[in-house]
């Protein structure tokens, strides 16, 4: 379990979390990933619960990317799929085509949400695929690859994931309200959780 230094033994329950690293470059050692550990430094700010990551850095390939996912959704029971990397309009950004073959549901609003926070920031966000599906219980998201796009993204679209993710079945993320506030109708907030 991966929880930030300091942390009390949370009353949460637990979450499996999978974080992955789509990176040609990255993956042959060109330079050093970080995607995965921006992805889990917000997340570790932003979850009250306990957090078990599976990690994954994997390179520009269709094939492995939609085995990768298939595995943390169905064989690693992760309830949220964060992809970085490769959703641009390069011949080898292939991540929105290897997340929605692997999709039971896609969820338009994610990406739409995604891209509309992007373009606050830099004018090149309207070339993104990004995409938000579900798989079984998981949510899987598509996020930018560079670690201050993927935090202004997390910032700008995760209030509506703990929901979502109760919706599909998963276990239910608190958020620390100082980072993000979870929006929960009020019949679907949980006391004393």
């Amino acid at each position: 379990m991966n929880e930030p230094a300091g942390r009390a033994p949370s009353p949460h329950d637990p979450v499996r979390i999978g974080v992955v690293s789509i990176s040609d470059r990255a993956t042959s050692g060109v330079y050093e990933d970080k995607g995965l550990p921006a992805l889990r430094e917000w997340l570790d700010f932003a979850l009250l619960n306990p957090l078990e990551f599976e990690a994954r850095l994997i390179p520009d390939e269709r094939p492995i990317i939609e085995s990768t996912l298939k595995e943390l959704a169905d064989e690693k029971g992760c309830c949220l799929i964060l992809t970085t990397g490769g959703t641009g309009p390069a011949l080898r950004d292939v991540t929105p085509e290897a997340t929605l073959a692997v999709a039971d549901k896609v969820l338009p609003g994610f990406g739409e949400a995604m891209r509309a926070v992007s373009l606050k920031y830099v004018p090149t966000a309207i070339l993104s695929r990004q995409v938000g599906v579900v798989r079984g219980k998981s949510l899987i998201l598509n996020l930018p690859g560079q670690p201050k796009a993927i935090g202004e993204t997390l910032d700008g679209v995760f209030a509506a994931v703990p929901y979502c993710i109760d919706l599909i079945g998963g276990p239910y993320l608190e958020t620390r309200p100082e980072k993000i506030q979870a929006f929960r109708p009020k019949s679907a907030v949980r006391k004393n959780v």
